[in-house]
C-alpha cells in the first residue's frame, strides 16, 4: 500500500507541475498530508528520473532542451525499468554494509530503496547521489571522493579520487554502464574510467545494474572486465541466450521482473 500511494502522490506532483509551472515543498506536503522531508526525497526521486529540477524549496519543470523523453508514458517506462533494477539490487544489501554508488542514473534510482537500512556508510564520486542520501532519514554515513570534476561523468575522477578510495575497504560496489559487451564486460564511452577500476579493486562484491537494452553495447573503451564484476542486476527483458553467455564469464545474472 505504501509503495502504492508513493508512486501515486509522485505522479500527482508531475501533473501538477505541468499545469502550474513552479511548485513548494510546504504547499505539497499540506496537500499531501505529509513531511517536507517526504516531499524532498519524492522531487529527488522524480528529478534522478528527468521529470523535473529541484530549486531552492521546490521544484520547475525541465526546460524543453534538457527533456530526456517525450512523452509521459516513456518516462514511465523507463522509471519503471530502473526501479525494478533498483529493489533487485537493493535486496543485496545488509544492514550496516559499507559500499559504494558511482554516479549514473540507475544506479541513483537506488537510493530510495536505501531508506529501511541501517547503519549504512555509503561513498560516491556523485554530488547528485551525495545529496540523496542527505536526505534520507535513517541518515546513513557519507563519504565523498574528492577529485576533479568531470562534466561528461557529471562526477568526481582524477588521481585524488583514487587515493582517497584506496583508504577504505567496502563490502559492495554498484555501478553502471553505457553498454556490456557479453565477451569483454562492461563498455563506457568516457575515457575516464581508470576510478571505477580502482572502485572494483577496493570492493569484496562488484554489482553491476543496467537496463537489457545496453546489452549488446560493444563500446571501444572497456570498463570493467568480467573476472572484475561479481554480478549483473538487469531487467527480464534479457534474452536466455545472452544471459547463459555472461553466466559463462563466472558473473551471476539476476533479471529482475518489471
Amino acid at each position: 500500500m505504501h509503495k502504492r500511494n508513493t508512486q501515486q502522490r509522485r505522479r500527482a506532483i508531475i501533473d501538477k507541475l505541468n499545469a502550474e509551472g513552479e511548485l513548494s515543498v510546504e504547499v505539497l506536503a499540506q496537500e499531501h498530508g505529509t513531511s517536507e522531508v517526504t516531499i524532498r526525497k519524492d522531487l529527488a526521486a522524480l528529478e534522478a528520473s528527468g521529470l523535473l529540477l529541484r530549486k531552492y524549496g521546490g521544484a520547475v519543470p525541465v526546460p524543453k532542451e534538457m527533456e530526456l523523453v517525450s512523452t509521459a508514458e516513456a518516462i514511465e517506462k523507463v522509471s519503471k525499468q530502473k526501479q525494478a533494477i533498483a529493489k533487485a539490487a537493493a535486496k543485496l544489501i545488509r544492514d550496516h554494509n559499507r559500499i559504494i554508488i558511482d554516479a549514473g542514473q540507475t544506479t541513483a534510482a537506488l537510493l530510495p530503496e536505501l531508506a529501511n537500512k541501517l547503519g549504512l556508510v555509503v561513498m560516491t564520486n556523485s554530488l547528485n547521489v551525495a545529496n540523496a542520501l542527505r536526505e534520507l532519514e535513517n541518515e546513513p554515513t557519507l563519504l565523498m571522493t574528492g577529485g576533479t570534476w568531470d562534466t561528461q561523468s557529471e562526477a568526481f575522477q582524477g588521481q585524488l579520487a583514487e587515493e582517497v578510495l584506496r583508504s577504505y575497504d567496502f563490502d559492495q560496489l554498484f555501478i553502471g554502464a553505457d553498454g556490456i559487451d557479453p565477451e569483454r564486460g562492461t563498455t563506457t564511452y568516457n575515457e575516464l574510467y581508470s576510478l571505477s577500476r580502482v572502485m572494483a579493486e577496493v570492493s569484496r562484491e562488484v554489482v553491476v545494474v543496467v537496463e537489457s537494452e545496453k546489452v549488446g553495447r560493444k563500446i571501444h573503451n572497456l570498463e570493467l572486465a568480467w573476472t572484475d564484476i561479481d554480478l549483473l542486476v538487469t531487467d527480464d527483458k534479457l534474452s536466455s541466450a545472452i544471459k547463459k553467455e555472461i553466466q559463462a564469464q563466472g558473473v551471476k545474472v539476476v533479471c529482475a521482473k518489471v
